[in-house]
């Protein structure tokens, strides 16, 4: 069985955390990913066209060359996510969470516009 294959069964039966995992170069088109932690994740060179990826934890993921093309992104967490290379056509980003300065976005583009929300992190007292 390939890695795709075992991500999608295991998610299938309940398992949302796959933290650190690697699936660069994989196809997850359509992939009904809602919910899932992919925090620190290298999803380089991924296809993830169409994807439902609502409320999803990319927070200091790498996607690099990655197609998010009509993807479903609302209420993701993409704090501290690389997608300087990501192909953003037409996904919704609405309400998705971002810190300015450590979520790296495709030149030109516009977070306010996307209607994603700017998240402020603050120390807490010892």
């Amino acid at each position: 069985m390939n890695e795709v294959s075992t991500l999608l069964e295991n998610y299938n039966h309940g398992q949302r955390d796959f933290s650190g995992v690697s699936l660069a170069n994989v196809d997850l088109s359509y992939a009904d990913l809602k919910g899932a932690d992919l925090s620190y994740s290298d999803l380089s060179n991924i296809n993830l066209k169409q994807a439902n990826l609502r409320g999803v934890d990319l927070s200091y993921a790498k996607l690099s060359n990655v197609n998010l093309h009509e993807t479903d992104l609302r209420g993701a967490m993409l704090i501290g996510t690389d997608l300087r290379d990501a192909s953003l056509g037409n996904t919704n980003l609405k309400d998705a969470d971002y810190i300015a300065g450590t979520t790296r976005f495709p030149s030109g583009f516009d977070p306010t516009q996307a209607q994603m929300r700017s998240v402020v992190l603050h120390a807490q007292a010892t």
